[in-house]
């Protein structure tokens, strides 16, 4: 007999997922956490400890998920030294409180900086996938093998949902975005290009390195010195020089982008990228005299990321979808975060990102430590999710997030819960974000690291 988890998770290749209401989802949506829960609560430490805090013995209701929810914060609580003293078996060990798996002791001695330490861990087993952590430290969250397996259907589902795209593999994949090479992004990517891209034309990438966790690790590091002045005079040198030289490299990587497009420009094209450098592209291409009309007509786009503070046009997304000839029903966008394991696709008429029956959404107050009242209608908050098709960590994440989030009918027919297309980021609005039960989170978990 199925449990409750697998009868949601099962409908990840069902047509008809986003038609599942929220009053059919409600029991069996409690059921499947509650499956979840007791068979973590001994096996993740962190879990265990807020569910003793909380006094939660068994999820009976949405509101006994709540103290359940790690901030997403959690997964950037170890120690800076960790990084910067490069001690790698303390930062394994932090791994294990919020890991349900053991993680056996690697040989650490030998080793030469962070993309190696992930890759040891990678041959055990345990894939780690790391935010960009540009303004800050990088989370570091953990994958098993089933969470791989199950990237590579669901990206694929969601952008042929989102999209219409049917995956035909007649379309020639150009990427326009330096992304950050970690397991997830590249497993989505070779998903989506197995799935969309004509295998007999090469992908388009930027001519550029990849972004690796330790590149990017680096740089943290490096600002956090500079932060606290400790940067010494050879490492601020070395800074600048790196930081010249990786524009230049970027600045030529985006007009052999625009000369790629230029070139492909009668093909149909599958775009991929964040919307920054798209924006730019677009601009050198229009500079050659090409646009719209000299491109193929069912072209699609695929945009990732959000702006991530770049300064833009009001008119950006109209204006690299005039140049490349992108038709609004092939404009995908997709709501989701490296915390989660799952995408939430956005229709083409009711502009709503669609939450599949296996994410539970949760809006909470600004603290994230109540769930706001809400059985119809759309209410507005910090959303929380649980996402049921997590194997290699918890599946339950308080975001940095605002939402509105509806359970009435879309206006494009899908019965689901749907988000508004007007989401922010609490620490743009206030300049910072505070999560009640973070700075509770952060000391035990160091505690126990």
């Amino acid at each position: 007999m199925s449990s409750a988890r697998e009868k949601l998770t099962r409908l990840v290749d069902a047509d008809d997922r986003f038609d599942h209401s929220h009053a059919d989802l409600r029991e069996i949506q409690i059921e499947a956490v509650n499956e979840r829960f007791q068979d973590r609560k001994d096996r993740i430490k962190l879990l265990g400890h807020r569910a003793s805090e909380a006094g939660v013995t068994e999820v009976r209701d949405f509101d006994d998920v709540v103290p359940l929810l790690f901030p997403h914060t959690a997964y950037k609580s170890y120690p800076e030294s960790f990084l910067i003293d490069e001690r790698w078996d303390r930062l394994g060990k932090w791994l294990g409180t919020i890991s349900p798996y053991p993680i056996a002791p690697i040989e650490t001695a030998d080793i030469d900086g962070i993309d190696e330490w992930i890759s040891r861990l990678q041959a055990k087993g345990h894939y780690v996938s790391c935010s960009s952590g540009t303004t800050g430290k990088s989370a570091m969250l953990l994958a098993s093998e089933q969470d791989m397996a199950w990237s590579r259907k669901d990206t694929v589902n969601v952008f042929a949902w989102g999209s219409g795209v049917v995956p035909a593999r007649d379309r020639r994949m150009v990427g326009i975005a330096p992304t950050a090479a970690v397991p997830k992004n590249l497993i989505s990517g070779e998903a989506q290009e197995a799935a969309f891209g004509d295998p007999g034309k090469q992908r388009f990438r930027l001519p550029i390195p990849p972004l690796t966790v330790g590149a990017l690790t680096k740089m943290v590091v490096l600002r956090k010195k500079m932060a606290d002045g400790t940067a010494a005079p050879e490492e601020l040198a070395d800074f600048e020089r790196t930081s010249k030289e990786r524009q230049a490299t970027l600045d030529n990587a985006l007009i052999a982008a625009a000369d790629a497009m230029i070139e492909f420009r009668g093909e149909k094209l599958y775009i991929g990228g964040m919307w920054n450098a798209l924006y730019q592209v677009a601009q050198l291409v229009r500079e050659k005299g090409y646009a719209a009309k000299d491109f193929h007509p069912d072209n699609c786009i695929y945009v990732g990321g959000g702006l991530k503070r770049a300064q833009l046009p009001e008119d950006y997304q109209q204006f690299v979808h005039e140049t490349f000839n992108i038709p609004p029903n092939r404009d995908f966008q997709n709501y989701s975060m490296q915390e989660l394991n799952s995408g939430m696709p956005k229709c083409q008429k009711g502009d709503r990102y669609h939450v599949p029956p296996w994410v539970v959404p949760f809006v909470l107050d600004e603290a994230g430590d109540a769930l706001l009242p809400h059985e119809s209608g759309e209410v507005e908050g910090r959303a929380g999710f649980f996402d049921l098709s997590l194997d290699g960590r918890w599946g339950g994440v308080i975001t940095g997030d605002k939402i509105s989030l509806d359970f009435d009918q879309c206006a494009c027919g899908a019965a689901g819960p749907s988000i508004r297309n007007n989401i922010v980021r609490y620490a743009d609005i206030t300049g910072d974000d505070k999560i009640g039960c973070a700075g509770t989170v952060d000391a035990y978990v160091r505690g126990l690291s």
